[in-house]
């Protein structure tokens, strides 16, 4: 469908959904007026590239994807550091904290989310506390890590992990606190999580279940070392906190837009109030996948998202029918989460096995079902017949046995 000419765009969010909206708005409609607001001062860097800049493996020029340059050629009025402060759905207009009013025929909310702050007796009077989101935070943690010999990292997400292995390869000796009996414990099973504590502890990680920091004990503003709920104590002069997102939508609190955990969406991306729409990690999006509303905070997710919702934005109606995948390194080998690989949904069902892999390892693989469909899967170590797996569930192919099942294990 051939895009209204001449539309102004507001999109709320330069990360990877609301830069590639952006993008593919300007690609289809060289006369629309677009403005991208965010409030970090950095056009679009690669998140997933943070990790490898914490451990050393990559330059921060290498993090970048986009420069100000390419906004100008795009025409993209780009606005860094700053802040939407009110939206009016009625008159199709978005205030911001300085210039503006911005008019809007199409609103995009790409805003993804905070990250949850550690809130402990001490946290108050030390430096050195760390969440690991924005390209900031990993420059003060590379900073703080030069001048620290002993770390601890709270929290069972990817971030936590991340932060624990970004801390390991600068030489710091970490100790990773977990509440829960195993890491990613919303996808992987008690298998799964062993391995994942036998990878870190042979690479010198000291991995502590069933643990919650309860104080930071500071010296000279700054952790000399935490104490735990069960009352253990860990050296600490540097703390990586991973305790999850919360979504950033306050700002449309009184716009009758409707929100759950993220803001709700149908499978077009738009919400309940037409011309407003929402994509990435902060929209609790309907995925026809498996048939009920839920948010995902990938990469591919938000990246799909952003072609998506541009389409649908200018007038089209596509729907979003996807296969989202996740990579991340750990340590010596890798994982790879693709589609809906939900332990905690009821509507799922899950079958695992860990099996010797190359060079000595273990390949562990998990693979997720909605009734008889294969909707998700979970790598551990080898990624062969990864390619295969997602295409399986792109296609909605159906394994009624066991025997069909676990066959899968052996698709290469």
């Amino acid at each position: 469908m051939a895009a209204e000419v001449g539309k102004k765009y507001v999109i709320i969010g330069n990360g990877i959904a609301g830069t590639t909206c952006a993008q593919t708005l300007r690609k289809n409609d060289l006369s629309c007026d677009i403005w991208l607001l965010t409030n970090e001062p950095y056009p679009l860097y690669n998140r997933v590239s943070l990790p490898r800049f914490l451990q050393g493996l990559l330059p921060e020029q290498k993090v970048m994807i986009r420069n100000r340059e390419w906004h100008e050629e795009q025409r993209i009025n780009l606005l860094t550091e700053t802040v939407v402060t009110r939206v009016d759905p009625n008159e199709r207009v978005v205030y911001l904290d300085k210039g503006g009013p911005l008019k809007y025929d199409a609103l995009l909310i790409a805003t993804g989310g905070w990250a949850n702050k550690l809130s402990v007796p001490g946290v108050e009077r030390a430096s050195r506390i760390y969440n690991f989101v924005t390209l900031d935070d990993t420059k003060e943690i590379i900073a703080a890590a030069l001048e620290s010999k002993h770390a601890v990292t709270t929290g069972g997400s990817f971030i936590a992990y991340e932060l624990t292995e970004g801390l390991n390869v600068r030489g710091v000796h970490v100790t990773w606190l977990m509440r829960g009996p195993y890491w990613l414990r919303t996808t992987l099973d008690e298998e799964g999580g062993r391995l994942v504590d036998s990878i870190a502890t042979a690479h010198g990680v000291e991995v502590v279940h069933g643990e919650e920091l309860r104080e930071v004990i500071p010296a000279n503003g700054v952790p000399q070392r935490v104490v735990t709920k069960t009352g253990k104590e860990y050296p600490a002069e540097i703390i990586g906190v991973g305790l999850g997102l919360t979504l950033n939508h306050g700002f449309v609190g009184d716009t009758g837009i409707e929100r759950r955990t993220g803001i709700v969406t149908n499978e077009y991306l738009e919400t309940n109030i037409p011309g407003i729409y929402a994509a990435g990690d902060v929209a609790e999006f309907y995925d026809s996948m498996i048939g009920h509303h839920h948010t995902m905070g990938t990469w591919d997710n938000a990246l799909a998202h952003g072609r998506v919702v541009a389409v649908n934005m200018a007038g089209g109606h596509e729907p979003y029918i996807d296969v989202p995948t996740y990579t991340s390194p750990l340590f010596d080998t890798n994982i790879a989460v693709m589609g809906i690989a939900e332990s905690n949904n009821p509507e799922l069902t899950s079958v695992s096995r860990t099996a010797p892999g190359d060079k000595g390892n273990q390949d562990y693989r998990k693979f997720f079902f909605k009734e008889n469909r294969l909707v998700g899967a979970v790598f551990i170590g080898s990624p062969k017949g990864r390619k295969k797996v997602v295409e399986i569930i792109r296609t909605g192919q159906e394994f009624a046995t066991s025997a069909e099942r676990e066959g899968l294990f052996e698709v290469r």
